[in-house]
């Protein structure tokens, strides 16, 4: 089967050459961090014993995992994402948690070949970063048997999520905001947010009986606020803007850096910096007939 290196789509090869090891760096923050936002979902998810699930950017592979334990030793799950560097890890988790209902593949779901074998598709914030949203949607709905059910998680506005809009605001206080020809991780955390734009990527694609549920919640995004400051640069919007402007936002680091720690010390509780998120949790169906 092929690796995700294999593929040369301009997204994978950023995930793989830039994101990957800053993204393993705040590994703690993005999968425990932010878990509140998988937890509610997978909670409340009911999974018929024996049923075949498909994770679709499943990164470090806790979600897999979790979903595994509630298909059960009859079931089985299969996580790709296009990182392989994060699948790495979640082959260890996964020996760890001593699972053998549970493998991973390194593929661009969005291009690769499925059959129509799995009841049940899952996502936590992977669907956001397809270079072609129906495109992908459109071969997801392809991996599912007919019947077969979708639920991805989203970020909302980043109105909505101040974790992430109040640093980007800090930093462009300093700096430019990217140009049209920035490399980015895809369309964007954002880019899912409309739930009218959704609903009808969703219908192109052929699925149906599609809601929408907002989930709002505290999510840690940092162990102190230093390591709250260093995420934000590094990753999401403020560090977006940070890495596109190069040299003058190196210049200008120590006046960024503090401006920062700033506006992250009122959000400080027990040592954590703790802030308000909002995501959806969409579901959607591959008809029946």
């Amino acid at each position: 089967m092929n690796s995700a290196s294999e593929y040369t789509c301009e997204y994978v090869e950023f995930w793989n050459e830039t994101l990957a090891e800053k993204f393993d760096r705040f590994q703690d923050i993005l999968m425990n961090g932010l878990s509140y936002h998988s937890q509610v979902p997978l909670g409340r998810l009911e999974v018929a014993p024996g049923s075949r699930i498909l994770d679709v950017g499943c990164g470090w592979g806790d979600t897999a995992i979790a979903l595994a334990r509630k298909t059960g030793s009859e079931g089985e799950v299969l996580g790709m994402d296009c990182v392989d560097r994060f699948l790495e890890d979640a082959r260890r988790r996964a020996d760890v948690a001593g699972l053998t209902n549970v493998r991973f593949v390194g593929a661009d779901v969005e291009r690769h070949p499925f059959d129509p074998e799995y009841d049940l598709c899952f996502s936590r914030f992977g669907m956001m970063f397809f270079e072609h949203p129906v495109v992908a949607m459109r071969n997801v709905h392809k991996a599912l048997k007919p019947g077969g059910e979708l639920m991805f998680i989203v970020w909302r506005d980043i109105e909505d999520n101040p974790w992430l809009g109040l640093p980007k605001q800090v930093v462009l206080d300093f700096l430019p905001p990217p140009g049209e020809d920035a490399r980015t991780c895809g369309p964007g955390p954002f880019s899912m947010s409309n739930p009218d734009v959704v609903r009808q990527q969703l219908e192109i694609a052929g699925f149906e009986d599609i809601h929408f549920e907002r989930n709002d919640g505290p999510v840690e995004v940092g162990d102190s606020v230093e390591n709250a400051m260093r995420f934000q640069l590094a990753l999401g919007p403020a560090g977006e803007v940070f890495r596109e402007a190069g040299e003058e936002a190196e210049r200008q680091r120590p006046q960024i850096e503090e401006a920062l720690r700033n506006a992250l010390s009122p959000y400080e509780q027990d040592g954590k910096i703790v802030m308000g998120s909002s995501s959806w949790t969409i579901t959607a169906r591959r008809p029946a007939g």
